[in-house]
């Protein structure tokens, strides 16, 4: 608890020194951790082979995971000092103020912070000629407290002992609030970074949100603001203000559209490392699961009964422990594609958009979309959810592999954008509008960020993929206006919300679409009415049956799309590795219209 003499005497740019070292270590150990992931562990398993490259690749982990921590750790002490010292100027300011007045007036300011000051009045006063801190004050501070009977300087000392004492008061309150959460920044012996660890950061981080939240405000932070709008906000930061908002908040941070992808990838995967920590703590706190049946203790039909103890058990954590399952399985598979980075040449992955809320939300980049020539947006459709996340990236990693072919010389970005609620059932959810509706207005912010982070239309070639429900949000999308894309492909598409290519939000002739033979969704669109109508006659393998204003398909004939040639089946190998349906989507992600193989 300061006194006022340590207030007046505490030297604030000696804790604004020391944050500037906090922060340096901070920035190095971020550094230092993309080095890891970026570089060693790939290099590990090129190198080592069976339980070495085990070993290895356990202890690069493990050092990712310390220098992560000391990244955050060492931020928030850099943002405490900051902040204690922002916060301290204006009582320091306050108390100066006063000690300056009170030595100006020949008052003199006592240790325990009275003022005593020389009597004025002809008429001596009753009591002391020392003001106290909270002395009752009639009238104004300064003024006489009765006509030819006051000592004026008795209302100017008790003013000056208030403001003396508001300003330690102020001091107190601020010093403790960030002491509190100072004490609790400290690592046990060894730095071997922990799940318990990690969660214990992002409690501290939470902790010092309310300590620091004058200092650097939640509020400050744009919301429903224009990509343009975030980013002019991010520039207009100094850098020490930048990394302090990514560190107290990075959640919002890594959400913001508009940001550069550096920024939202180091912010996310900060919330990442800490929500798959608490997963895995939560996961295993979770008592064993007894068995499920037992033998019945009769000797009767039947041979087994339930057990009461499963029938509690799976009551109680049942639900709670499969969804801890899978969102650590989605989980596992994002960091599963950042420890690939450099795996038969992959390129650095970019965690754009992390969220476990609901359903989750994964947003992944294969190779930087800032500085990409070519960038394709991949929007997955029914039944995606964090939990099997995995199976998409690993669609845009072939896709970024196949089309880096097509453009020698160039730099490829593929992106994996799950960004939406997207339909959990084929009937009634992916069978209705609203979930497009509602997609599509994300996608549009997000396809808005990627422009304005890349320096405008011109500089990446950009190309939309959207399979299955995925192409009816980027259908909904492109219908509402600008799309920010180049060319769109419909994968599987079950129909985009409009009856003719022409209607997309991109220049005639760069609308693409894939459909296998026996894949179902297309037909099963148009019975939803996801499509569009134009006027024509509908064909079923050739036969005409149909004829007027007709339903139609990315797929069809009518649709006015070019329909590349498809070697695979079904609705979800259109990925496969070396397939035609693969090469001819990497060719329009490419630039490489002309090699694209036609139906």
């Amino acid at each position: 608890m300061p006194t006022w003499q340590q207030l007046r005497d505490a030297k604030l740019n000696e804790y604004t020194d020391a944050a500037d070292g906090w922060g340096k270590v901070s920035s190095r150990a971020n550094a230092d951790k993309d080095r890891v992931d970026n570089g060693m562990f790939a290099k590990i398993h090129d190198t080592q082979k069976g339980e070495t490259a085990n070993k290895a690749g356990g202890d690069v982990q493990q050092l990712s995971r310390n220098y992560q921590y000391l990244h955050t750790e060492c931020g928030l002490i850099r943002t405490a000092l900051n902040g204690l010292a922002s916060e301290l100027a204006s009582p320091q300011k306050k108390l100066k103020q006063a000690l300056e007045d009170a030595e100006n007036l020949k008052f003199t300011v006592n240790a325990d912070g009275t003022v005593t000051y020389p009597i004025q009045s002809s008429v001596l006063l009753p009591g002391s000629n020392t003001a106290h801190d909270g002395a009752p004050v009639p009238y104004l501070p300064g003024k006489a407290e009765g006509i030819g009977s006051a000592d004026a300087n008795k209302g100017k000392a008790e003013d000056i002992a208030q403001r003396i004492g508001d300003a330690v008061r102020e001091a107190n309150e601020i010093d403790g609030r960030y002491a509190s959460v100072l004490r609790k920044l400290k690592a046990g012996p060894g730095l071997t970074v922990s799940d318990e660890t990690l969660a214990d950061a992002a409690r501290d981080t939470k902790a010092m949100q309310e300590a620091a939240g004058r200092y650097a405000d939640d509020d400050e932070i744009p919301r429903g603001k224009s990509p343009k709008e975030n980013a002019d906000w991010w520039n207009g930061l100094a850098q020490e203000q930048r990394d302090e908002y990514a560190t107290l908040y990075p959640a919002s941070i890594g959400a913001l559209d508009g940001l550069p992808s550096a920024v939202r990838d180091d912010a996310n995967r900060m919330v990442l490392a800490e929500s798959k920590a608490q997963y895995q703590i939560d996961l295993n706190a979770i008592p064993k699961q007894p068995q499920e049946y037992l033998p019945n203790p009769s000797g009767s039909y039947p041979a087994v009964i339930k057990n009461p103890e499963w029938r509690e058990w799976n009551d109680k954590y049942g639900d709670r422990k499969k969804e801890l399952e899978a969102g650590l399985k989605g989980m596992n598979a994002i960091q599963a594609r950042f420890d690939a980075t450099g795996k038969e040449g992959l390129p650095e992955a970019y965690l754009l958009g992390f969220d476990t809320d609901g359903i989750g939300r994964a947003i992944v980049a294969n190779g930087n979309p800032d500085t990409a020539d070519h960038t394709a947006v991949y929007v997955p459709g029914t039944k995606t959810r964090l939990e099997g996340i995995g199976g998409d990236v690993n669609r845009m990693t072939e896709t970024w592999r196949e089309a880096s072919k097509w453009a020698p010389g160039s730099e490829v970005s593929t992106i994996t954008w799950f960004g939406y609620e997207a339909p959990q059932s084929i009937a009634p959810e992916a069978m209705q509008k609203g979930w497009a509706h509602d997609g599509s207005p994300k996608l549009l912010q997000f396809m808005d960020g990627l422009e304005t982070v890349q320096g405008g239309a011109d500089k990446s070639h950009t190309t939309i993929i959207g399979h299955s429900y995925g192409s009816t949000v980027v259908g909904d999308a492109s219908n509402r206006g600008d799309l920010k894309g180049d060319d769109i492909v419909a994968v599987g598409s079950p129909g985009m919300l409009t009856g003719k290519a022409d209607d997309l939000d991109v220049d005639k002739g760069h609308v693409w679409s894939e459909a296998a033979w026996n894949d179902v969704v297309p037909a099963g669109g148009k019975l939803a009415g996801l499509g569009g109508y134009t006027w024509g006659v509908e064909t079923w393998n050739g036969i005409p049956f149909n004829a007027g204003y007709v339903q139609t398909v990315p797929s069809d004939e009518l649709f006015g799309a070019h329909r590349m040639d498809v070697d695979t089946s079904g609705h979800s190998d259109y990925w496969t590795r070396d397939s035609e349906s693969l090469k001819n989507q990497a060719k329009v992600v490419a630039g490489a219209y002309d090699k694209v193989d036609e139906d």
